[in-house]
């Protein structure tokens, strides 16, 4: 393996690890549900979106080359989708953003706003 090979990957590594920790952080230290979410999906995933590069740069091997891209893929399309679901379930239940969040695009909308009636 070319030594520029090792340093990239090793820079990647860093990268993606500094991303996973403001995710951590981020998870641990926000206000709310919904800030949390975003630290989480978006920080997080690109960590591992890296980490999972900087394997496929190390490795070499076409297999493992393609499988690490298949997660990438894998990784770019489930975390955003599951974090709004989650974010937008746990609006309708009647979860509110703290008072930090300036601006409530849901507030108004009908769905998001209607109310459960006892079975």
């Amino acid at each position: 393996m070319p030594e520029w090979a090792l340093y990239l990957t090793g820079l990647l590594c860093l990268c993606g690890a500094f991303f996973v920790l403001v995710a951590a952080i981020g998870v641990l230290r926000l206000n709310d549900l919904y800030m949390r979410m975003h630290a989480a999906s978006k920080a997080g995933t690109l960590g591992s979106c890296v980490l999972v590069l900087a394997l496929a740069l190390y490795s070499r091997e076409s297999d493992v080359v393609l499988r690490a891209l298949a997660g990438v893929v894998f990784f770019l399309l489930t975390a955003p989708v599951s974090a709004h679901l989650l974010a937008r379930a746990a609006y309708t239940v009647g979860y509110r953003p703290c008072s930090l969040t300036q601006h409530d695009a849901l507030a108004t909308h009908p769905v998001a706003t209607a109310t459960r009636t006892p079975d």
